[in-house]
């Protein structure tokens, strides 16, 4: 059965798109830490972010970065964190959280509940910005 991220991929569940390219896609965390977390995957479905190949794991972080960079310039942050954890959903992904202090960088902390205008806003930003 095919991740809820290949069914994003494939168009078959909205997301909130940033950037996407034929090998990868960045786009808002629907139940985000902080204003402008990103997830960014590869198209391909692979479980653990280790076992893309050397090329693909390359290209990921490159795209990665991309990304990092737009959301920095988009939203108002010291820095953005990066995270991979990879346990709630069996494809490879990357959290790319934009952060004033560290304590925002805990996956304990409540999730965000903002409104799909105030999303789709501030996913037009860091596409601008991409």
């Amino acid at each position: 059965m095919p991740s809820i991220f290949t069914r994003i991929v494939a168009g078959e569940i909205p997301c909130y798109k940033i950037a996407e390219d034929e090998h990868h896609l960045a786009f808002l965390d629907i139940s985000p830490l902080t204003k402008g977390h990103t997830l960014v995957i590869p198209k391909r479905e692979v479980d653990y972010i280790f076992d893309l190949e050397e090329d693909e794991y390359s290209s990921l972080n490159e795209f990665v970065r991309r990304t990092a960079l737009a959301i920095k310039k988009a939203v108002p942050c010291n820095r953005v964190g990066i995270c991979v954890m990879g346990l709630e959903v069996p494809h490879a992904h990357i959290h790319l959280i934009p952060f004033l202090q560290m304590a925002e960088m805990n996956f304990a902390n409540a999730k965000l509940k903002l409104e799909a205008s105030e999303m789709q806003q501030i996913a037009a930003k860091i596409a601008a910005n991409w």
